[in-house]
């Protein structure tokens, strides 16, 4: 079972600090939280807010939730003392990213759920949403994989609030006054018509938009507003930026560059035909 993963007392030395300190700087506003199993492997996909979403989500998850949080970190979390003994005593997953070691990670996210009954937290966006107002963005397929492989469910679970605690790309915590965070865990995503199917990347594409679309509708409840109707695309985003830099740079240059200047009167035909046609010179330029 899960305890083999773990070991009882630092978990309870760690819920009796966190909690106190959780209860402190938030007003918790918890909904949906019979949606989690209170036994067996599941995957709590969240959207992500903030750097402080791991601590609310965790508090969320072990108090509302009744069960312990596992994450997958970065393998240099690990390697930190102190930090790395409370991970690994704890029963957290590191992850090697940009390395064939990540698989090792998804076998042991994989062992986690269909052997130890963990509850394992994923973000399926990767990173701290990008969009300028806060809804979920495209997502990574790895949730969607991990969940046809090992027939866990899916719960999806938003939030919001974390932004003004800890804002994404800042170090300034703003812990008074206490944020109000809000959560909200819905059903499990429905992937019965994925499963035994072969796992393409349209299918895995498909799994994962039903499994944002869940996460993105629970925030709309929480916030009380329309979402988007297309997810925001950070690579998109940076692609038209690329274009429209290009674009403006080309307008600059015919800017800058002024009329063209007339040609000599008594420049030889021939040449002024060569030049304006390409020519060998023009061949090498555009080859250079």
């Amino acid at each position: 079972m899960a305890k083999q993963r773990e070991s009882r007392w630092v978990k309870l030395v760690v819920a009796s600090i966190v909690r106190p300190i959780m209860a402190a700087i938030t007003k918790v506003d918890w909904r949906g939280q019979h949606h989690i199993p209170r036994k067996g492997g599941v995957i709590v996909a969240s959207n992500h807010l903030s750097l402080a979403d791991p601590l609310t989500v965790a508090h969320y998850l072990y108090v509302a939730g009744r069960r312990w949080p596992t994450f997958t970190s970065k393998d240099s979390v690990f390697r930190i003392p102190v930090v790395g003994f409370v991970a690994r005593s704890t029963g957290q997953i590191g992850v090697k990213r940009g390395s064939t070691e990540a698989i090792k990670a998804l076998q042991e996210a994989e062992k986690a759920l269909t052997e130890d009954g963990c509850s394992v937290i994923f973000y399926p966006e990767g990173t701290c949403t990008r969009d300028p107002n806060g809804w979920p963005m495209v997502a990574k397929t790895g949730v969607a994989r991990l969940a046809l492989t090992t027939g866990a469910p899916v719960v999806p679970v938003a939030h919001w609030g974390e932004q003004e605690l800890l804002p994404y790309g800042t170090t300034k915590v703003r812990p008074f006054p206490r944020k109000r965070v809000q959560y909200l865990a819905g059903p499990a995503v429905d992937l019965d018509k994925y499963r035994g199917e072969p796992i393409t990347s349209s299918l895995l594409k498909d799994a994962t938009a039903d499994i944002m679309r869940a996460i993105t509708d629970l925030q709309a409840e929480i916030r009380g507003e329309v979402p988007p109707a297309i997810p925001f695309d950070p690579k998109a985003a940076r692609q038209d930026q690329l274009t429209e830099g290009a674009a403006d740079a080309a307008e600059n240059g015919r800017e800058d560059a002024g009329p063209a200047a007339p040609p000599e009167k008594n420049k030889p035909a021939q040449a002024e035909n060569a030049a304006t046609s390409g020519g060998a010179g023009g061949k090498n330029d555009d080859a250079s």
